[in-house]
């Protein structure tokens, strides 16, 4: 049986079309991979490809997607509304279908330590695959950002998993991992005050005591002239799309404004999707086996 995996970097440009051609156009080099979706976002300055593949594929298009990237991103001249550290920031690797958490756990490893020896820049391993418990939450080594990676990288305890204490001049920094899917899903409000963003931000998110499995920030879309609440559901079936949608709604009333758009960026489950119309419908009995086309075709 075929095993499948999906890995969706994340890149530190999201303005210069000739570069996020370069990027596509890497991806969709290598056999073995398909290219599911593009999402390049100006404000945030990112832009995040939905790969899916064989482990072999998958670990041959990243590595040359990172080299794609260090070759073409320039972090000392970049900026943009989205944290980063790197010109690949995150690296994620998914397990999908007859491959287990701890494959990809592998994955991530070998991933991560060649990344390191042939491209000369350092990374850490973050969630399943972290070496120590401070490194499973990607905020923590991403914080200090690039322009502080260099400082933090002195202290024994932000050492790099391989390569060298030392960013890279341009190309910074990367974090390779593995963990479940997660939603990546954005709440546009009715302000362009982001200061209305961090604060609801900071009451749903969980390292504030919100929302257990949501990462939350303040965004300001500067092309729109709207703030916004970018989040990460991290287990969308213990923290729900809906759950989050109501909160922020909830709080974004207590300051004269309301949510004017959502949006996913990249792929969700089904299921994910499915759970907002059964809430919002009010279905009763529902059973998503049962009562879904879609599962028994």
């Amino acid at each position: 049986m075929t095993k499948i995996v999906e890995c969706i970097p994340n890149f530190s440009e999201g303005r210069c079309k000739n570069t996020i051609d370069k990027l596509i156009n890497t991806a969709q080099s290598v056999p073995g991979v398909s290219l599911l979706d593009v999402n390049a976002d100006p404000s945030h300055n990112r832009t995040v490809l939905t790969l899916l593949g064989t482990p072999e594929g998958i670990k041959t298009v990243a590595l040359s997607l990172t080299k794609c990237a260090r070759d073409n991103i320039d972090l000392s001249h970049q900026v943009g509304e989205h944290p980063r550290m790197g010109a690949v920031d995150v690296i994620p690797f998914v397990p999908i279908k007859n491959i287990s958490m701890a494959e990809c756990i592998a994955l991530a490893i070998d991933t991560g330590r060649t990344i390191a020896h042939e491209l000369d820049i350092p990374v850490y391993l973050y969630e399943e695959a972290a070496s120590t418990q401070r490194r499973r939450n990607l905020a923590a080594i991403r914080k200090g950002q690039y322009e502080g990676m260099a400082k933090k990288m002195q202290s024994p305890l932000w050492k790099p998993d391989y390569g060298h204490p030392v960013p890279h001049p341009t190309a910074g920094v990367v974090a390779v991992g593995a963990r479940q899917p997660l939603l990546a899903f954005n709440a546009n409000l009715s302000t362009s005050d982001i200061t209305i963003a961090n604060k609801i931000a900071k009451k749903i998110r969980a390292s504030s005591g919100g929302l257990k499995y949501c990462k939350a920030i303040g965004i300001m879309l500067k092309e729109r002239n709207l703030a916004q609440v970018s989040m990460n559901l991290v287990d969308y079936q213990k923290t729900s799309i809906y759950t989050a949608v109501e909160l922020i709604k909830a709080e974004a009333k207590r300051f004269g404004a309301h949510i004017v758009g959502t949006e996913l960026v990249g792929l969700a489950p089904a299921k994910a999707l499915i759970d907002c119309a059964e809430y919002y419908l009010q279905l009763e009995n529902f059973d998503y086996q049962r009562h879904v086309l879609d599962n028994h075709i």
